[in-house]
């Protein structure tokens, strides 16, 4: 999808919204897979009501594109124009054991940088890729904690309004690694409150996580994550390892040999690759098991 109009684009210069157009999105996500479309970067977020309002008058379909590690999106030409937070400027702002963080902020290094002031509790949060929004949206968790159980405020933008609010962490579901954010919700900030911890005690338990995650996923190769959610009472993975199904390659897509529910672009696989890979592990575990998986990772087809 192209932005093409001389007014809408005059349009976006004046709201400080960078148009990049025709770019490939197996260049934005961590699985290096996706066709190609504009993608219009936000660098001050009060500006996405007027931002909606001009690609509504100019009939132009739109997504909203986070930190890209947890999405597959199909190859050729999208239909949609993506709308993207700027990741410049997106340093925490600490008050007391309280921390307003940018949506577009990175996970790993926001909680790096808590750590700094002594406040802890996430952890278990350092490894998990992609974005502070991308985490709240999914509600990201990790050895035994979730990002919900230190939101205080969301601060976005909301579809059905189309505006932007602050909503109380009451007023969200959180669910596992699901939400009650609208698809087509955008998250601006958020505002945490985390416990304070001695800075070496939270550092030690940095280096614990980080040190599991080396030994039990491929750090190294393109990757969503998990691609399955666990059923209640089981695991993706360790039903998919017990099938035998580590090391099974489709096109150029495999299921990891370090971890099941991780499955890497290592072939230069294509979204069909990967997509298809899916399908065949899932009806795999369905016969076996009786269970229905359903995607962790997000899928744009």
């Amino acid at each position: 999808m192209q932005v093409e109009s001389p007014k809408l684009v005059a349009a976006l210069a004046e709201l400080k919204i960078e148009h990049r157009p025709g770019e490939r999105l197996a260049d934005w996500t961590s699985l290096g897979v996706g066709g190609r479309t504009d993608i219009l970067v936000i660098h001050e977020p009060r500006h996405l009501p007027e931002l909606v309002h001009l690609l509504d008058a100019e009939g132009l379909p739109r997504r909203f594109l986070g930190g890209g590690s947890n999405l597959l999106v199909r190859e050729g030409e999208l239909p949609w124009v993506l709308l993207h937070l700027s990741t410049k400027e997106t340093q925490p702002e600490f008050e007391g054991r309280r921390v307003k963080v940018a949506a577009a902020a990175d996970l790993g290094r926001t909680v790096t940088e808590c750590a700094r002031r002594n406040l802890g509790g996430v952890e278990g949060l350092i490894g998990v890729p992609g974005s502070v929004g991308g985490a709240l949206r999914m509600n990201a968790g990790a050895y035994g904690i979730e990002i919900s159980q230190f939101v205080k405020t969301v601060t976005l933008y909301r579809a059905a309004s189309r505006s932007i609010e602050t909503v109380p962490a009451a007023a969200i579901g959180f669910h596992y690694r699901h939400t009650s954010f609208a698809a087509d919700d955008i998250m601006i900030s958020a505002g945490l409150e985390l416990p304070e911890r001695p800075y070496e005690e939270i550092r030690a338990a940095i280096k614990v996580c980080n040190e599991k995650r080396r030994a039990s996923q491929p750090l190294n190769e393109k990757s969503a994550g998990c691609i399955f959610k666990n059923p209640p009472g089981a695991s993706a993975g360790k039903m998919i390892d017990e099938l035998g199904l580590k090391g099974h390659r489709l096109g150029g897509a495999v299921v990891s040999e370090r971890h099941a529910n991780f499955f890497v672009n290592r072939f230069q696989a294509t979204a069909d690759d990967l997509l298809g890979l899916i399908d065949f592990v899932r009806q795999r575990i369905r016969q076996a098991f009786g269970y229905e998986l359903e995607e962790e990772v997000i899928v744009w087809t």
